[in-house]
């Protein structure tokens, strides 16, 4: 007996999709709030690009799901301020801040990695939630007691955020800074002077928040 076995082919496809690499990457730093049109740098002089390839290339800005923040001008070879940008708004306290996009060029398809810091500028003050606080405090104080104050809360970073504090007078208190783990810093107010109700019923201090 004569056994035949008969099979099905499969015909399998693949397809290779190819990638262009990087052709090259370049860095720039500018300042927040910088106005709508502001120079952020001359791309193509920087990549060694034509404005000519630019413009044939149709070059653009692509940022994935990042707002355009940025845009190419390829009659001049320039990178534009597109949005006005806000350093604290987009990165919170997140140290350094930067966008990271890239330059596409097609016909041949090439891309270019592009990353612009954004820096601070002392663009907030620092500020109280509350503008008044009141003590009661018995003139039997010892010296040495202690008095938790309020922090000061600024959205600058680095040089530009929240370094000291001031409080006068200081005849009869004085202050004293905890630093946190999160980079903040606890105030205490400190009794450094016997109080005396005869001679002084009220007192008014000021607590001053400082920067840089």
């Amino acid at each position: 007996m004569i056994s035949q076995t008969m099979g099905r082919q499969v015909l399998l496809l693949i397809s290779f999709l190819s990638v262009s690499p990087v052709c090259g990457q370049v860095s720039y730093s500018v300042p927040e709030e910088m106005s709508i049109g502001s120079l952020v740098g001359n791309i193509a002089q920087d990549l060694g690009l034509s404005v000519k390839r630019l413009k044939t290339g149709k070059g653009r800005v692509y940022s994935g799901d990042n707002r355009d923040f940025i845009e190419l001008n390829t009659e001049r070879g320039l990178l534009l301020v597109k949005e006005r940008i806000d350093r604290e708004a987009l990165c919170g306290e997140t140290i350094p801040c930067a966008l990271h996009f890239q330059i596409v060029l097609e016909n041949p398809m090439e891309f270019y990695s592009v990353t612009v810091e954004i820096t601070d500028i002392n663009d907030h003050s620092p500020s109280f939630e509350k503008s008044e606080i009141k003590f009661i405090i018995s003139e039997s104080a010892n010296v040495g007691a202690k008095f938790d104050l309020e922090r000061a809360a600024d959205l600058d970073v680095g040089t530009n955020s929240l370094q000291s504090y001031v409080l006068k007078p200081s005849d009869h208190f004085l202050l004293k800074l905890h630093n946190q783990a999160d980079g903040t810093k606890n105030v205490e107010m400190v009794l450094q002077k016997p109080l005396d109700r005869e001679k002084k019923e009220l007192m008014s201090l000021v607590l001053t928040a400082a920067v840089g």
